[in-house]
């Protein structure tokens, strides 16, 4: 596990397991073909996201494939490092798929619960050309968190060129947005969460 600390709340970075990958992958593709599964599952009223697909993953199939232990240890290993303080409460609110196609972002949002996280199951192999060729940075697909107002020694935001396979832990307040991209037919899909752990740590001022 990575901490990254770009600015005010820390970032966990971590890699999720192949196995869990395929088997979040497979799954996804099942519920494809199953129209009558893809519109039970359907989760995009409830998301900020202007993209074809999102979908919640069913609490079954998250405890059976490792999923749900995958985030819960995860999220116990960053608090510790954090903040020096154990988790012993985490409870998952809910972790959909988001299936995003050129031309299609996230906007700026934040999420519920105490602590979110988005990774990467399948990517473009290009998230094509900036309009104006002599642009230096292109953000085409980029993950983007957002926090605090920019000043000296102290960025607002962090851009994240997402990679399959990599999964970034953060509390459920960060702003963060998903830029479109330019590369037709080609899927960028994610999967994110939500939960919420000790109200204890979470809360900081106290009751």
């Amino acid at each position: 596990m990575e901490i990254i600390r770009p600015f005010g709340p820390t970032i966990a970075k971590v890699t999720m397991p192949k196995e869990i990958i395929n088997k979040l992958n497979n799954y996804i593709d099942d519920v494809l073909i199953d129209n009558e599964k893809s519109t039970k599952l359907d989760y995009g009223k409830n998301l900020a996201g202007n993209v074809k697909q999102e979908f919640l993953l069913e609490k079954e199939f998250m405890i059976s494939c490792g999923w749900e232990n995958f985030l819960k240890k995860n999220t116990e290993e960053w608090i510790l490092k954090s903040t020096n303080k154990k988790v012993t409460k985490f409870n998952i609110i809910d972790s959909w798929i988001v299936r995003q196609f050129e031309n299609e972002y996230n906007p700026m949002h934040a999420h519920g619960g105490h602590i979110s996280g988005v990774g990467y199951l399948k990517l473009p192999n290009d998230f094509g050309k900036t309009v104006q060729d002599t642009k230096i940075k292109n953000l085409n697909g980029h993950l983007q968190l957002i926090h605090g107002s920019e000043m000296f020694l102290s960025p607002i935001t962090l851009n994240i060129k997402p990679k399959v396979g990599e999964f970034f832990f953060f509390p459920n307040y960060l702003m963060h947005c998903v830029y479109p991209f330019k590369n037709s037919n080609s899927e960028r899909r994610s999967i994110s969460f939500n939960a919420k752990i000790n109200d204890g740590i979470y809360n900081v001022y106290g009751n």
